[in-house]
């Protein structure tokens, strides 16, 4: 299944909201011999997940094109831990709703059948990734932050000096972007089944489930049931985060403690909360159930929020925004459009058919141009920890941003160490990779 952007892709199966699911998903398992004594003992050994993309149920596929096509699904798809620790599909339903013609796919059918579940698995998530974990989740989010901050933050503020690194050239790529990928006649239109207005119908249905807590990124790690190293021990999405999650918070922290002397103290600063609450209002609509505050009242949530916009445009931008050519520019491993419509069947799909189903030579080309230049670091690129602009002159600010960098080192180090003879290794979350921004 890949690991460009996992955070928001697997679920373990501990609510009973799923359990319809399950068991219509288990009841042919017997069939796959997977060696094990009950399906049932795989829910309690905590070894199924599932991967469900219900928010691309009924967004319309692009018509853009009145000579092609194009057609989305929202597959929702089962994942099995197996002995060597590795997570591989087990089951497979298209679309949402159960029936006759909407088969469960099982490794144990046809190959082909089996094959095109799982390209169009990969195409979907591919449309979450791409509209939601990428451009929702970092771009647009970090320009809210930015936004926010050069309306109400002096640039005196050291609130502005500690996110002014971050935002560097987060609103003009945006803007970019506005103008050439997700415009009328723009690269969505162009190459995706999302173009046409179905990626923004992704963003507005996702801005409804964004929570605060989901880019805390130890919560969400936790709230998806992907905490524990011991269950899911090759999780290096969540172990390299978490590092660098609390390197950035340890940072926020000494700083805060310089200028905050007290809770008190945060809660008087005029202009640091009317940066808060311009997040809120209009970065949120004002939206309650997303959780995000309207005020900050303590040292600790205000090293929480600050971690949280860095982060954000840091790290988490790095993970899910420089591997995608190196995931996505095999066409079969993550389709930007599908020219035919699911099987209805099994035991109908041959290699004909799925080719004729994948993108043509066109749109895969606008693909693969497009996935090669987002990975593309800038010139002069400033990464995590570097910070070229003197905004800062005191002294033992200066001297936390040492301490910063040596935390830093001390990942990139931990990092190198482990993926050294890997045949596969992870280093998107490396702080030397990590850009200070959302430039990209």
């Amino acid at each position: 299944m890949g690991y460009l952007a996992p955070s928001p892709k697997h679920l373990r199966l501990s609510e009973a909201k799923h359990s319809g699911l399950v068991s219509r998903f288990l009841c042919p398992l017997p069939s796959l011999c997977l060696n094990v004594l009950s399906p049932f003992l795989f829910l309690q050994q905590g070894n199924v997940f599932l991967v469900d993309y219900e928010l691309l149920d009924g967004v319309d596929a692009n018509k853009t094109d009145p000579c092609t096509l194009q057609y989305l699904s929202a597959p929702i798809c089962l994942l099995y831990k197996n002995m060597e620790n590795k997570i591989v599909p087990i089951a497979i339903q298209i679309n949402q709703t159960p029936g006759p013609d909407n088969p469960i796919f099982l490794p144990s059918d046809d190959k082909y059948d089996w094959l095109l579940a799982k390209i169009w698995v990969r195409s979907s998530d591919f449309h979450m990734h791409q509209t939601v974990t990428h451009l929702l989740r970092t771009h647009l989010i970090s320009e809210v932050f930015g936004i926010a901050m050069f309306r109400q933050l002096p640039a005196v503020h050291p609130l502005f000096k500690l996110l002014v690194p971050h935002v560097r050239f987060t609103i003009a790529i945006n803007t970019k972007a506005r103008e050439q990928l997700i415009c009328e006649c723009g690269l969505f239109d162009k190459a995706n089944a999302t173009g046409g207005g179905g990626h923004v119908q992704m963003v507005q249905r996702a801005m409804k489930e964004l929570t605060y807590s989901s880019l805390c990124f130890p919560m969400e790690i936790k709230a998806k049931g992907m905490d524990s190293k011991e269950d899911i021990p090759y999780y290096y999405y969540r172990d390299d985060g978490i590092k660098v999650w609390e390197a950035i918070k340890s940072f926020m922290m000494d700083v805060i403690d310089i200028y905050y002397k007290s809770d008190e103290v945060v809660c008087e600063d005029i202009e640091l909360q009317a940066f808060v609450k311009d997040v809120y209002v209009y970065g949120m609509n004002g939206n309650k159930s997303s959780g995000f505050p309207k005020t900050i009242k303590t040292r600790e949530k205000l090293s929480e929020y600050l971690t949280v916009a860095i982060f954000t445009a840091s790290a988490q931008h790095a993970a899910v925004n420089f591997g995608q050519y190196d995931w996505c520019s095999w066409i079969p491993n993550s389709p930007p459009t599908m020219r035919q419509p699911p099987p209805t069947k099994k035991g109908t799909v041959t290699i004909e058919h799925i080719v004729e189903s994948l993108p043509d030579r066109g749109r895969s080309c606008w693909h693969l141009g497009a996935v090669w230049a987002l990975s593309q670091f800038q010139e002069n690129e400033l990464f995590l920890g570097m910070y070229p602009d003197e905004h800062f002159v005191e002294k033992p600010v200066k001297q936390a941003m040492m301490k910063f960098c040596k935390d830093l080192d001390e990942i990139v180090s931990v990092i190198t160490e482990r993926n050294k003879n890997k045949k596969l290794p992870y280093y998107y979350l490396s702080p030397n990779r990590i850009p200070n921004s959302v430039a990209v």
